[in-house]
């Protein structure tokens, strides 16, 4: 591992992926180390410690996201100016029922959270790379189901089999890195990753198994079926995330992922190499076609549903150099990749990015970090066309599809911070995000964003 992101209540999906076997002892269990981070509250009256020895493991923190626009705004469309804060509270448990129990591999894992607040890119127009990722989702209530689920791990991490309402993006094409970010574009997946709705997002879930298999200390192969539900992050089925029927499952998503984590450097030097591939049997709108095969934006008919979708990635990131008497994680690190969706029925049609992050450089203060993240976002060129045409019949801007303001084609952003580590499980981040064509439309302004994030990990 090269280092995980402040926010450490639900990573450790994404971390266990990230982490090769005979990387991290497992002790007396044959379960994998239940996630520990630095808190502010390390062990209260020793009440933490007298739990995690019998393998029950509590984590509560709150990340809070601020972002105010300094940068022109397009007004014409009735857009402005403003700031907005954006947050989450979380509380995880993490159960080795062979240290409570003597059932021997299995734990289970279960997270629940609350939620406020939105982006202050919806205000300049912007509807790709929300400002802020840790919005929206939450049902506006004051708890919200994430996830629960049982895991079973042979062979000290070798094999691991996991089920129950889990979400798709925990496991594929996650990174414990990608949250040293606030822009959505990179945290907590690539932002492409939840266009499909197939591919349940954090912080909601479906019913799931996943199976990995680590045939060497450094690769592993991962897949999993994920029965998808027409009415993910809405209200009606998921205000709370305690309606566990599947009423409303409209087909299975099944990816497959492959990973190399070759570690450089006389063991200095960390890297996961990811690629991976999806296919839903869920129907989606198109883009462009309705049922005749005829542009839906000229007929006035309903987008024809087209069955099944595909999705593939390819994500790296490569520790490049370690700075010397540092801990693991002091060093720069270099995170990059690709994304690509079914153009006929996403909005994120491509996803590219690259970025730095650098941790440790800073004698007196190994645990404050940096980090500059670029991503490259293309929409489908069929959901463009339609937009043109919606114009040319008199659809006013702001009602295109997608509620776009003019023909989308690409948009860029680019994110740089840095994080201060205050006390032990406090870190604050100053941010700033600079948005070449908001939401992929040429008629709104470049703009710029300033702001901070906060990361408190209470225990």
């Amino acid at each position: 591992m090269s280092g995980v992101a402040s926010a450490q209540t639900s990573l450790n999906p994404s971390v266990r992926v990230n982490t090769p076997l005979n990387t991290k002892a497992f002790g007396e269990s044959s379960v994998p180390p239940l996630p520990h981070p630095e808190a502010v509250w390390e062990d209260p009256f020793g009440w933490n410690t007298w739990l995690r020895d019998r393998g029950v493991a509590f984590l509560l923190d709150n990340r809070n996201e601020f972002a105010g626009i300094v940068g022109p705004v397009t007004h014409s469309y009735g857009l402005r100016k403003g700031s907005s804060s954006a947050g989450q509270y979380a509380f995880e448990n993490d159960i080795d029922w062979e240290r409570l129990a003597g059932i021997r591999g299995f734990s289970t894992h279960a997270l629940v959270v609350g939620r406020y607040g939105i982006p202050a890119s919806r205000m300049f127009g912007d509807n790709v790379n929300p400002s802020q990722e840790i919005y929206g989702a939450g049902g506006n209530v004051a708890v919200h189901f994430v996830y629960g689920y049982g895991e079973e791990t042979f062979g000290h991490g070798r094999f691991d089999v996991a089920a129950g309402r889990i979400p798709f993006l925990n496991d594929f094409s996650s990174n414990p890195l990608y949250c040293n970010y606030m822009n959505n574009a990179f945290c907590g997946n690539p932002k492409a990753a939840s266009d499909n709705t197939a591919h349940s997002s954090y912080p909601d879930a479906v019913w799931a198994a996943r199976f990995r298999l680590r045939p060497t200390t450094h690769t592993y192969i991962q897949t999993g079926v994920y029965f998808s539900q027409a009415g993910i992050y809405g209200v009606k089925q998921y205000r709370t995330g305690f309606k566990l029927n599947g009423a409303d499952i409209n087909g299975e998503s099944i990816p497959v992922e492959i990973g190399w984590e070759p570690v450089f450097g006389h063991g200095t030097l960390p890297g996961h190499y990811k690629l991976g591939y999806a296919r839903d049997t869920i129907d989606h709108s198109d883009n462009y076609y309705d049922g005749n095969g005829r542009p839906y934006a000229l007929t006035g008919l309903t987008p024809r549903k087209d069955h099944g979708a595909n999705a593939a990635w390819l994500l790296v990131d490569q520790m490049l150099y370690h700075f010397d008497k540092g801990t693991p994680d002091a060093g720069v690190t270099f995170l990059g990749g690709m994304y690509y969706n079914s153009e006929r029925s996403s909005m994120r049609s491509q996803q590219y990015q690259a970025g730095v992050l650098a941790r440790g450089f800073w004698a007196a203060r190994p645990k404050d970090g940096a980090g500059l993240n670029f991503a490259y976002t293309r929409v489908s060129g069929q959901a463009a066309r339609t937009q043109e045409l919606q114009l040319m019949q008199g659809v006013l801007p702001g009602s295109l599809l997608n509620g776009s303001y003019g023909p989308q084609s690409y948009g860029m952003v680019l994110e740089a911070n840095y994080q201060i580590h205050v006390y032990r499980g406090i870190t604050v981040s100053p941010d700033f995000q600079y948005y070449f064509h908001p939401g992929a439309q040429r008629v709104l302004r470049d703009t710029a964003v300033l702001g901070v994030w906060s990361h408190f990990e209470l225990f």
